[in-house]
């Protein structure tokens, strides 16, 4: 089958040529995001892969029907940049990416919490200019510290997980309690109470309306 795949960057490239080397399909990798005015690229391709930023709305997607396309899939877990309702009036397939690797973006934000607290990215900054100063780059130890976390799904469980191992106290907000963090010792607190008590706060986007 031949695909369209926009908004492509080399690394989106390297692995998608890997995985199609099982299946066999005509890529034809294309760098600007899918517009309006790059429509023209997508016609004649069955299938089309595109990314967050990319337009699908009711417009484009009758444009993309009209020049054959009958499968989008998606390079993300979200769909909100797509018009679904046209899409199935269209009868037209979208496919999305299910989930991401929650350990990924939880040692992600281990790893931020470990920068910022030792100011890592300060210290690189002047090391590389010949200034070896410890003014400003003190830390602090996380053990014995508490640690608020705001949102407890499968991210925020690997966190509870991973922070655990630093010998933090754990407090958690979250509407549905997850029973995995509260065997590992995370008290589920109010968010006035986590903000209180808290050292370190991490949070997932869905949470910020309520902050």
């Amino acid at each position: 089958m031949k695909v369209g795949v926009f908004s492509t960057k080399s690394y989106d490239r390297r692995f998608l040529e890997k995985a199609n080397q099982s299946y066999g399909h005509e890529l034809f990798f294309f760098t600007p995001r899918l517009t309006l005015e790059t429509l023209p690229l997508a016609i004649n391709f069955p299938a089309i892969c595109v990314f967050v930023n990319d337009l699908l709305n009711k417009e484009a997607l009758e444009l993309l029907a009209r020049g054959g396309t009958e499968l989008i899939a998606l390079r993300c877990a979200g769909f909100n940049n797509v018009d679904l309702a046209a899409a199935e009036r269209l009868a037209m397939t979208v496919v999305r990416v299910p989930a991401y690797s929650p350990y990924a973006v939880a040692e992600h934000t281990i790893g931020l919490i470990l920068a910022l607290n030792r100011k890592i990215h300060r210290s690189y900054s002047r090391v590389r200019e010949g200034n070896f100063a410890l003014n400003g780059l003190l830390g602090f130890d996380l053990r014995g510290r508490t640690v608020g976390i705001v949102g407890t799904g499968k991210i925020g469980q690997v966190v509870a997980e991973i922070i655990k191992g630093f010998g933090c106290k754990l407090l958690a907000y979250d509407p549905y309690p997850n029973q995995i963090c509260e065997a590992l010792g995370v008290k589920y607190v109010t968010l006035n109470e986590l903000f209180a008590e808290s050292d370190i706060i991490t949070d997932l986007p869905q949470f910020l309306p309520r902050l």
